[in-house]
């Protein structure tokens, strides 16, 4: 019998009512970190029915999670004695608890399984060519950004909701169609292009004129898939400011270069280990509202970035839920010819 994965990843399990089952999980809900109740708690209250073999998230919700005795009458009496009812040492929380039947579950890469240390500084990340900046629209800016993108009519996919201006991006080819050209961006992301022009550590590059913006839309629970920005589409210098919520963004080197999807995948696809290979670095980065990520040199051009396809996130030590809605601007520059870069390994062009 298998135990659940740990690092972030589902648990492979399934529920039953019957109380005649003989297995030492339980699934139990209404419980978790995003409930406000730690780990720990959890497993000092269950604890009192018998040892503990470990507490672990049940999904990626954070409200539900796995009970692992070593002995299923220890799950027994538990579920007796919590079920349905109030518990005061777990905040008088009800408790609704099944017993959990796991399944063997293939062993995770040891990159993946893992905790990973999320970054709050692009310096602390440590990724040449990633910057950060902080407060880069203020409150009242950010209100006007949003007004101005919900009075446009929005792009369905499959799990979220897109605008593009400039150039449509096409996420089938990955790429854009530079005969296709949809005008002069919005007036409304003027203010923003203005505060590029002065971005730290651009020098000449802040003279690049801007051409392409896509605007995406998630809702709760959606992320990205690991990609990198097409080298043949965009060129170096790639800004994603965030609104409205928060997220962790992801970022993997991979050692053998770049990983491409398989042909007509979307990076809306909920694959979040490619080829599950062992062989790349990973670091993480939280990113708040009204927060400007520019991605160059390295960044850009060797490093997948994704955003985990969670409801809520563990920053270190605390528990982030994403808001109703997370809004983000991608602004770009296509590009002309093909790609030069230095790293070929990761470039469409060079391959």
């Amino acid at each position: 019998m298998g135990l659940p994965r740990v690092g972030g990843r589902k648990t492979n399990h399934s529920h039953s009512h019957s109380h005649s089952l003989s297995t030492p999980n339980l699934y139990v809900a209404n419980c978790g970190p995003a409930v406000g109740l730690s780990h720990d708690a959890i497993a000092s209250v269950f604890g009192s029915f018998g040892p503990v073999h470990g507490v672990f998230p049940a999904d990626d919700s954070g409200a539900r999670v796995i009970v692992c005795y070593h002995h299923a009458t220890s799950a027994a009496a538990a579920l007796a004695a919590l079920h349905g009812r109030p518990c005061p040492h777990l905040a008088g929380r009800t408790l609704h608890i099944r017993y959990s039947l796991l399944r063997p579950s293939p062993t995770p890469s040891t990159s993946t399984s893992l905790p990973i240390q999320v970054c709050l500084s692009a310096s602390e990340a440590n990724i040449p060519g990633l910057h950060l900046l902080l407060d880069f629209v203020t409150p009242h800016e950010e209100q006007e950004l949003l007004a101005a993108v919900d009075a446009t009519p929005w792009i369905g996919l499959a799990k979220r909701r897109v605008q593009h201006y400039g150039y449509q991006f096409c996420y089938q080819t990955r790429n854009v169609d530079t005969k296709q050209h949809l005008g002069e961006l919005p007036s409304f992301v003027a203010p923003v292009l203005q505060k590029i022009a002065s971005f730290p550590n651009l020098g000449d590059a802040a003279n690049v004129s801007l051409d392409q913006l896509t605007v995406n839309e998630y809702p709760p629970g959606v992320g990205l898939s690991p990609h990198i920005d097409t080298h043949s589409a965009f060129e170096g210098l790639i800004f994603s400011l965030s609104l409205a919520g928060p997220c962790i963004m992801e970022f993997r080197r991979y050692a053998q270069g770049a990983w491409f999807p398989k042909p007509g995948s979307s990076v809306d696809m909920d694959a979040e280990n490619p080829d599950n290979s062992p062989n790349f670095s990973r670091k993480a980065i939280y990113l708040p509202p009204r927060s400007m990520l520019l991605l160059s040199e390295e960044a850009r051009y060797a490093w997948h970035h994704y955003i985990p396809h969670h409801k809520i996130d563990m920053v270190n030590d605390n528990v982030i839920k994403r808001s109703s809605r997370r809004v983000s601007f991608t602004i770009r520059k296509v590009r002309s010819g093909p790609c030069q870069c230095e790293f070929p390994q990761y470039c469409d062009s060079q391959r």
